[in-house]
């Protein structure tokens, strides 16, 4: 009997692990995220991690995004407010100081960008996190708006296919 309620144990536990992601294969996204950044961009993907280049788009911009995990406690400590959005920005400061911070609209995730100067360029950066898994949007190109820019058109046009409803 006892092994019984071992085993059942077992198979209960994956089953009442959260969701996450709906998707974690980055490998179907290359059309929207060409729809998202411009036509003639060139997409490399496997199921974690694409990369996006494109010199004739506006700002000239490469992306890369990861999917992956992040299970420290972070989501926890941002939903619940005990890591403030401000406090994040103050570890972004200490980095770079042109870094700003600001929420992402990504329920049922939790999100952040970050924009920042890069040299003669700028950079931008998503974070996003459901249950556990991570999703991260970079982006490099001639200015940190532009690179914002590409960040928040995949984060409306690719992301809400993979963290899902």
């Amino acid at each position: 009997m006892r092994y019984l309620l071992i085993l059942l144990g077992c198979l209960v536990a994956p089953a009442a692990r959260a969701q996450g992601f709906v998707s974690h294969d980055l490998t179907g996204l290359l059309d929207p995220v060409r729809v998202a950044i411009g036509s003639m961009a060139t997409v490399q993907a496997t199921p974690l991690d694409l990369n996006l280049t494109c010199s004739p788009c506006k700002g000239s911009p490469n992306v890369e995004v990861q999917l992956g995990r992040l299970t420290d406690g972070t989501e926890k400590r941002v939903r619940t407010g005990e890591t403030s959005l401000a406090k994040l920005e103050s570890l972004c400061i200490k980095q770079n100081p042109d870094c700003r911070l600001s929420a992402l609209p990504v329920s049922p995730a939790v999100g952040w960008i970050t924009v920042y100067a890069l040299g003669n360029g700028g950079g931008s950066t998503a974070v996003i996190l459901r249950d556990g898994d991570l999703l991260t949007i970079q982006a490099r190109a001639d200015s940190p708006g532009h690179a914002e820019d590409a960040v928040l058109a995949l984060t409306q046009n690719v992301v809400p296919k993979i963290v899902g409803p």
